[in-house]
């Protein structure tokens, strides 16, 4: 199961790095859930995604850490390209379920007003 949880999440953070929106279809679960931004499902996670890329479109996501257990990941990243000072840093925690990602928790540096 870790390895299918690592690949889950590296997934995600390839398809936001790449703009490809239309892969959250493929990556998170219909009934996904984003306790930090209260949305549920793929095109929840796309308008988020088209969001940020509207207001930083050279953003890209550095994962720095990655711990698997079970059918969890947590992860801190680094977010370059939203700033000129240092990137900030994020750390979320994904549930996986049959390959995608189901749920997201998350903590973040970066400014809420996007």
């Amino acid at each position: 199961m870790s390895n299918e949880v690592r690949e889950a999440a590296l997934r995600m953070y390839a398809a936001f790095n790449a703009h490809d929106h239309e892969a959250a279809d493929s990556i998170f679960t219909a009934d996904f859930y984003s306790h930090p931004l209260g949305t549920t499902g793929p095109a929840g996670v796309t308008r988020s995604w088209q969001r940020f890329h509207d207001t930083f479109p050279d953003a890209q996501v550095v994962v720095e850490d990655m711990v698997v257990e079970g059918d969890r990941a947590a992860v801190r990243t680094s977010v370059h390209g939203v700033s000129d000072e240092q990137a900030p840093t994020m750390l979320e925690i994904f549930r996986v379920r049959d390959g995608r990602i189901a749920e997201l928790w998350g903590l973040s540096a970066l400014r809420r007003d996007i």
